[in-house]
């Protein structure tokens, strides 16, 4: 039994997850504002500092590296300049790049953050939101094929950012394989696949993403309108956990198993950038559950671990050091 947050880190360094999804670059212009545009009325940012982190399904992966574990990362980029950038951020990181299927037929999403005088004043996507086609789709899946055959996979997360990796041909015959094998499947939804997520062990939206997902109106949003809604989710699409996250006012979870509904308010904190907390939350949720912990546990630490990367700018993965002393101090296991 887990008693402690390094016995925990420790069970985490045995793990290892395959993550399935949409990968990207996030770049941030940081400069100073000092003058308006004679142009147009519109500040000018002189740059003073340009760098890039892996995002999305990139940055799950980086976050489970970070809490020691091992990521297979598998997705489709562009046979292009940023996939070559991409590849490299990658390689620094020392992230396994073997998965990565390049493809003439689409261009790697990178998000450009521009930052004047400390705060973003504007973000521009270069990206493609389009589904794989037929020969991508094969090829996609005949690597994902390899992996579960080839290696013990304790996991599979699937980071949906809706820019087109993910179909519904991948995931139905994903989770198929992963239920032959008693395999953990976790979800970090979007709106285009929401209801296509039918048997996976735990599924994460966060609030805004739910009402969406179901087609509701959000005209109740107390404890028991939001009970309703996962509750009746989890049972139409046969989904053991529903995990909501709802920003500054913690967490929901949903246990269909045992018909258990609980909450938990966020820890407070100074918030510096929401910018992947949504990553950091499934990386921890995957291995508290694939280490055994209760549903209750990993709703706790992980709500703990999606508040400490808000405290940090830009996207980053979860800091481990600070995580074990914080479950140590809000004695979560």
């Amino acid at each position: 039994m887990i008693k402690t947050a390094q016995q925990l880190f420790k069970a985490f360094s045995k793990k290892k997850v395959l993550v399935l999804g949409d990968v990207m670059i996030d770049a941030y212009l940081e400069g100073r504002v000092n003058r308006i545009s004679p142009e147009a009325p519109v500040p000018i940012v002189d740059i003073c500092n340009r760098y890039y982190r892996l995002g999305g399904a990139a940055n799950v992966a980086l976050n489970l590296r970070s809490l020691t574990a091992i990521p297979i990362l598998c997705s489709v980029i562009g046979n292009d300049e940023k996939g070559d950038l991409f590849s490299r951020l990658m390689a620094e990181k020392q992230l396994d790049t073997s998965s990565l299927i390049p493809s003439e037929n689409r261009k790697t999403t990178i998000k450009y953050r521009v930052v004047g005088n400390r705060l973003q004043m504007l973000r521009i996507d270069e990206e493609n939101r389009h589904p794989l086609n037929e020969r991508e789709e094969t090829a996609y899946l005949s690597a994902i094929k390899k992996i579960i055959e080839n290696q013990k996979i304790d996991a599979i997360i699937f980071e949906d950012y809706d820019k087109g990796v993910l179909t519904e041909e991948v995931i139905r015959t994903v989770v198929g394989w992963a239920k032959e094998r008693g395999v953990i499947v976790t979800v970090d939804p979007k709106k285009m696949n929401f209801n296509h997520y039918q048997g996976v062990t735990l599924f994460k939206p966060n609030l805004k993403e739910l009402w969406e997902g179901v087609n509701a109106a959000p005209d109740d949003i107390s404890e028991d309108g939001i009970h309703r809604v996962m509750e009746s989710f989890a049972s139409d699409n046969a989904i053991d956990l529903v995990f909501t996250t709802l920003s500054e006012k913690g967490v929901a979870l949903y246990d269909r198993r045992n018909n258990d509904f609980y909450t938990q308010p966020a820890y407070l904190r100074k918030i510096s950038d929401v910018s992947g907390a949504g990553d950091t939350v499934i990386s921890v949720a995957t291995l508290c559950l694939s280490v055994g912990l209760t549903a209750i546990q990993t709703a706790q630490i992980a709500n703990l671990a999606g508040g400490i990367v808000c405290e940090h700018s830009g996207v980053v993965p979860v800091p481990i050091q600070q995580m074990e002393a914080e479950i140590e101090k809000y004695r979560l296991l």
